[in-house]
């Protein structure tokens, strides 16, 4: 009887999942579309700065909206379309190195003549171009690193008027300087938020954050939108509103229209389209394999402590710099030493990838599913995500290290004969693999630290698509797409750096 009952259960539940995930997939669609429904926005250059206007008709006071560091123009998007739609003329751009722009950033990142002096000379050339919008001093909104770079715009060009600087930490702000300075902090950004104070008790060492302190000609406020952390902070409600309302008041401007909070609905979407190959893969992979039996503890612990171990002791004593991308060559060849050992060890254990045949179709689909399905998606709505013919190349040089390494983790944690604490297992050990690098080399290095969410949001998203596939198709099949993958995302994400 329960038989009978589970196998119509089995049949309808891909379809039932399917069709709740394309319902999702709409809705969201429709409402990020609404969000930019009446606004004029077009896609220009500055020199060689790609930049999107955003603009309501209203002759609203200029804009200028940076991002942060391996961010892009799409992930500012909440205050770009927010401010818009409440009349400003909004400019947003992509630093060099980043999203769209063809150009590495150069310099030497640890002096501030190098390559901050860089990034604020193009700041001001987008700057230059949003004032010959109006005969009005242009507001400056940037996130993190931005904020340093905006701050020091604003001391240096009389053009720059209000800055809204989120996520800030920049030695360039003193009791002075700059004028008119909002600081908006994440509640989850302790240091952060601990520099935010800081510039606040120059003017007033009793200033507390939710406070506006006005010195003379400086004023100056600092808040926390609750619940949010560094990402989460560029999509909160508390942060649009200060924003929006900051600079109302800075321009005596009226602009009250509501809320373009995108966050929600990028991340609606993209968890329809994850949910949304499930049903797919269930029609056109086949059944899910016989259960097989998986290596011992000892030996799992073995082939995954000994790669951690000697990756990044190996590695880091290996000179690489042929990409023009901070830390790539050696996150590649850290990946490749992992991958080759752990395969190598799997060998020796009994667990061959000679025994595994690989599903090109399933391959193909994984790939064609991750990135022409999802990845377009992502760069539409949230973070840029296709590549220049630059990154082409840094991807292919990634992959010799993501493919391997993808396959052996897709050996040794193979649905079909580990549990799933063993996967949990096997991303910890690899990020602390990478964390041990940094701790060897940390000037080198710091910049892993900064790439390591977007290998766990990778683990996340295509981690779950491809455990559909290897249940199905093999681990052969899920990891030499998910390594393609991989790089793909790494290559898009890493900002483009020519020393």
């Amino acid at each position: 009887m329960d038989t009978l009952i589970a196998r119509p259960v089995r049949i309808a539940l891909p379809w039932i999942v399917g069709l709740a995930a394309l319902a999702l997939a709409i809705l969201s669609v429709w409402q990020l579309e609404s969000m930019r429904s009446g606004l004029t926005i077009t896609h220009d250059r500055v020199g060689e700065t790609p930049i999107t206007s955003y603009s309501n008709g209203a002759a609203g006071p200029p804009v200028v909206v940076a991002h942060g560091f391996a961010g892009s123009r799409q992930m500012m998007e909440s205050f770009s379309l927010t401010l818009a739609r409440a009349g400003y003329q909004v400019v947003a751009f992509d630093f060099e190195g980043h999203g769209r722009h063809a150009v590495p950033m150069s310099g030497d990142v640890n002096a501030l003549d190098g390559t901050t002096r860089l990034l604020v000379a193009q700041t001001r050339e987008v700057v230059a171009h949003a004032s010959e919008l109006s005969g009005q001093p242009v507001a400056v909104l940037g996130h993190s690193m931005a904020s340093d770079i905006l701050v020091r715009t604003g001391l240096e060009d009389p053009a720059t008027g209000p800055i809204v600087a989120i996520s800030m930490y920049s030695e360039a702000v003193t009791a002075d300087a700059p004028k008119n300075l909002l600081i908006i902090s994440g509640e989850y950004e302790p240091h952060l938020r601990d520099a935010a104070r800081g510039a606040m008790s120059v003017l007033d060492a009793y200033a507390s954050e939710g406070q506006t302190v006005t010195v003379g000609d400086v004023t100056r406020r600092a808040v926390a939108a609750p619940g949010v952390e560094h990402v989460g902070v560029l999509y909160s409600a508390t942060a649009l509103t200060e924003a929006r309302d900051w600079l109302n008041a800075s321009y005596e401007w009226s602009g009250t229209e509501p809320l373009h909070q995108t966050g929600p609905w990028v991340l609606g979407l993209l968890a329809a389209l994850v949910a949304l190959f499930w049903p797919l893969v269930v029609r056109f992979a086949g059944d899910v394999r016989a259960p097989e039996t998986p290596i011992s503890l000892k030996h799992f612990g073995a082939a995954l402590v000994v790669p951690a171990v000697a990756a990044p002791l190996i590695a880091t004593q290996i000179p690489l710099t042929i990409l023009p991308v901070l830390v790539a060559d050696y996150l590649m060849l850290h990946l490749l030493i992992y991958g080759a050992l752990q395969l190598g060890l799997l060998w020796y254990f009994g667990k061959s990838i000679r025994g595994e045949t690989v599903r090109p179709l399933a391959a193909l689909a994984f790939v064609a599913w991750g990135l022409g399905v999802f990845g377009l998606a992502l760069d539409h709505y949230g973070a840029s995500f296709l590549p220049n013919f630059m990154r082409l190349g840094i991807i292919a040089v990634l992959a010799l290290g993501t493919v391997p390494f993808l396959v052996s983790d897709a050996m040794i944690t193979d649905p079909a004969s580990s549990p799933a604490w063993r996967r949990v297992v096997a991303r910890l050990v690899l990020i602390a693999s990478l964390v041990l690098a940094v701790a060897i080399k940390p000037s080198e290095l710091f910049f892993l630290v900064i790439i390591l969410p977007v290998i766990l949001l990778f683990f996340v998203v295509y981690g779950t698509m491809g455990r559909w596939i290897a249940a199905r198709s093999g681990p052969l099949s899920a990891g030499l797409a998910s390594g393609l993958i991989l790089a793909w995302a790494l290559g898009v994400s890493f900002p483009l750096f020519q020393s």
